[in-house]
């Protein structure tokens, strides 16, 4: 039964991620990109220095920095980890390339979605506020296409309780867990209907969800400060064991780098024709790439639209530097330690199994160890995804049921139901449904891109020229 659901789950997957949206996305970052002359470019160091430096005055419902870390909060997860060792153990090396490629336009994208989050925003008399791709579809491209917002809005429900937010990021934990506790699946438990599970996979998941339920019954405030502590945290120690990997083996580095570029255009000359076509490196390096720091999805400005700020532009900036973050440093540090180690060559692996034989490869210490730092990583990097995301899709009901905050509460009980629910889910499955809701979801928003890319143009024309003491 598995194998045709997968079958069939495949299909859909290449038809959504096909290359009219690859293309759609990258054209998109491209556009953007010029129309703000390169912003993230000139203006990155600003928009780290402004991460924290908070406005004074500004109007919401957390810091610039808690927004930020909220929405790092969901892109920082098993994406970096498993994601990008998925997409290059199918895609090749190459797949690290296009991955990057589409990190680099996606800055301008995430740029431009922050900023009509914020610019399109509504703010309640009691401070709460509703904004994201649903409000700037509806009041920047007008009433007449608020179907377009609701789209959105549905299939940004759908990523998080099918996709991103639950699924995928729980199976990643339990998967991690499992596989430094109890390898070799010891003593199996039949669960009637699904299967046999090991007692740590059916324990994890089952103090996962507790966890993430005593989060999420407290809403963004909750939710922004826990992201606010573990975020910085577990990106610090991932970002320096993997630079340590990495200089621990800097005399492979160029060469690492050659045949990552080569092979975005070639993979079958590295690869013994067994990855597949230059297509299939693309097609797994962008779509990877998406699901990681999400430009072009439409979620992180759900988060940027809560920030306390009274300027588009500023928080725009400041919600640019997570996909700089997320992609352009950790994604490629995981990707350059699979390369470096040749952990994408190894037989048999899959999943966080590449990236856990590349760290206990290429560190200094013994496997336990190593396995068991990626092992917390890997945990907490998605617990926060799954707390971000369940915020993401809340907003989601809340614009879909105008405001009720019953259907909310039902929605919480559903999250929680489905992170206790991931890790029974095949690891394909997960990934491949994780794809489409993505995919499914970056359409509408990229609409709402290109018809508004002026209003990108406009906005931050006049606010630099308004602050032209600005350096950076």
């Amino acid at each position: 039964m598995w194998k045709e659901i997968n079958e069939f789950l495949g299909m859909v997957d290449n038809f959504v991620w096909g290359v009219p949206l690859m293309a759609l996305i990258l054209i998109g970052g491209v556009l953007l990109t010029c129309r703000t002359k390169v912003l993230q470019v000139r203006r990155l160091p600003l928009a780290l220095k402004w991460i924290f430096q908070s406005e004074k005055d500004g109007k919401g419902e957390v810091s610039s920095f808690g927004a930020l870390m909220t929405a790092l909060s969901a892109t920082i997860g098993t994406g970096n980890i498993v994601g990008v060792a998925t997409a290059v153990g199918t895609g090749g090396p190459g797949a690290l390339f296009w991955m990057i490629l589409v990190a680099f336009f996606g800055m301008a994208t995430k740029y431009s979605e922050a900023l009509l989050a914020v610019k399109y925003r509504t703010i309640e008399d009691n401070g709460r506020t509703l904004g994201g791709p649903f409000m700037y579809i509806e009041k920047g491209m007008g009433v007449k296409w608020k179907w377009l917002a609701k789209l959105f809005a549905f299939f940004g429900m759908c990523v998080g309780l099918f996709g991103i937010g639950t699924f995928s990021q729980v199976n990643g934990i339990v998967s991690a867990v499992n596989g430094f506790f109890n390898p070799s699946n010891a003593k199996p438990i039949t669960i009637p209907g699904i299967g046999n599970y090991s007692a740590v996979t059916i324990v994890a998941s089952l103090i996962v969800a507790i966890f993430v339920a005593l989060v999420v019954i407290g809403g963004l405030q909750r939710i922004s400060k826990v992201a606010s502590i573990i975020v910085p945290f577990m990106a610090i120690t991932y970002f320096v064991f993997g630079m340590l990997l990495i200089i621990l083996n800097i005399k492979e580095v160029p060469g690492a780098f050659v045949l990552i570029c080569q092979a975005a255009f070639d993979p079958k000359a590295f690869t013994g024709g067994m990855i597949g076509s230059f297509l299939v490196a693309m097609q797994k390096g962008i779509a990877r790439g998406i699901f990681s720091n999400e430009a072009g999805l439409g979620s992180a400005p759900i988060a940027a639209a809560a920030a306390q700020t009274n300027e588009p532009v500023r928080q725009g900036l400041v919600s640019m530097t997570g996909t700089f973050i997320d992609t352009i440093i950790i994604c490629n540090i995981t990707g350059i330690s699979i390369v470096l180690t040749g952990a994408w060559k190894v037989k048999g692996l899959e999943g966080v199994g590449i990236t856990t034989y590349a760290f206990q490869k290429g560190l200094p210490f013994p496997e336990e160890v190593s396995q068991f730092v990626l092992m917390v990583c890997l945990a907490f990097f998605a617990f926060t995804t799954i707390l971000g995301w369940d915020y993401y899709s809340e907003r989601c009901i809340t614009y879909l049921s105008g405001g009720k905050q019953s259907s909310v509460k039902v929605f919480r009980w559903l999250y929680i139901l489905a992170v206790f629910a991931g890790p029974y889910m095949t690891v394909s499955a997960v990934w491949t449904i994780a794809d489409i809701f993505n995919g499914l979801m970056a359409i509408p928003n990229m609409i709402a891109l290109f018809a508004l890319s002026g209003v990108v143009a406009r906005e931050t024309k006049d606010f630099f020229q308004q602050k032209k003491h600005l350096q950076g």
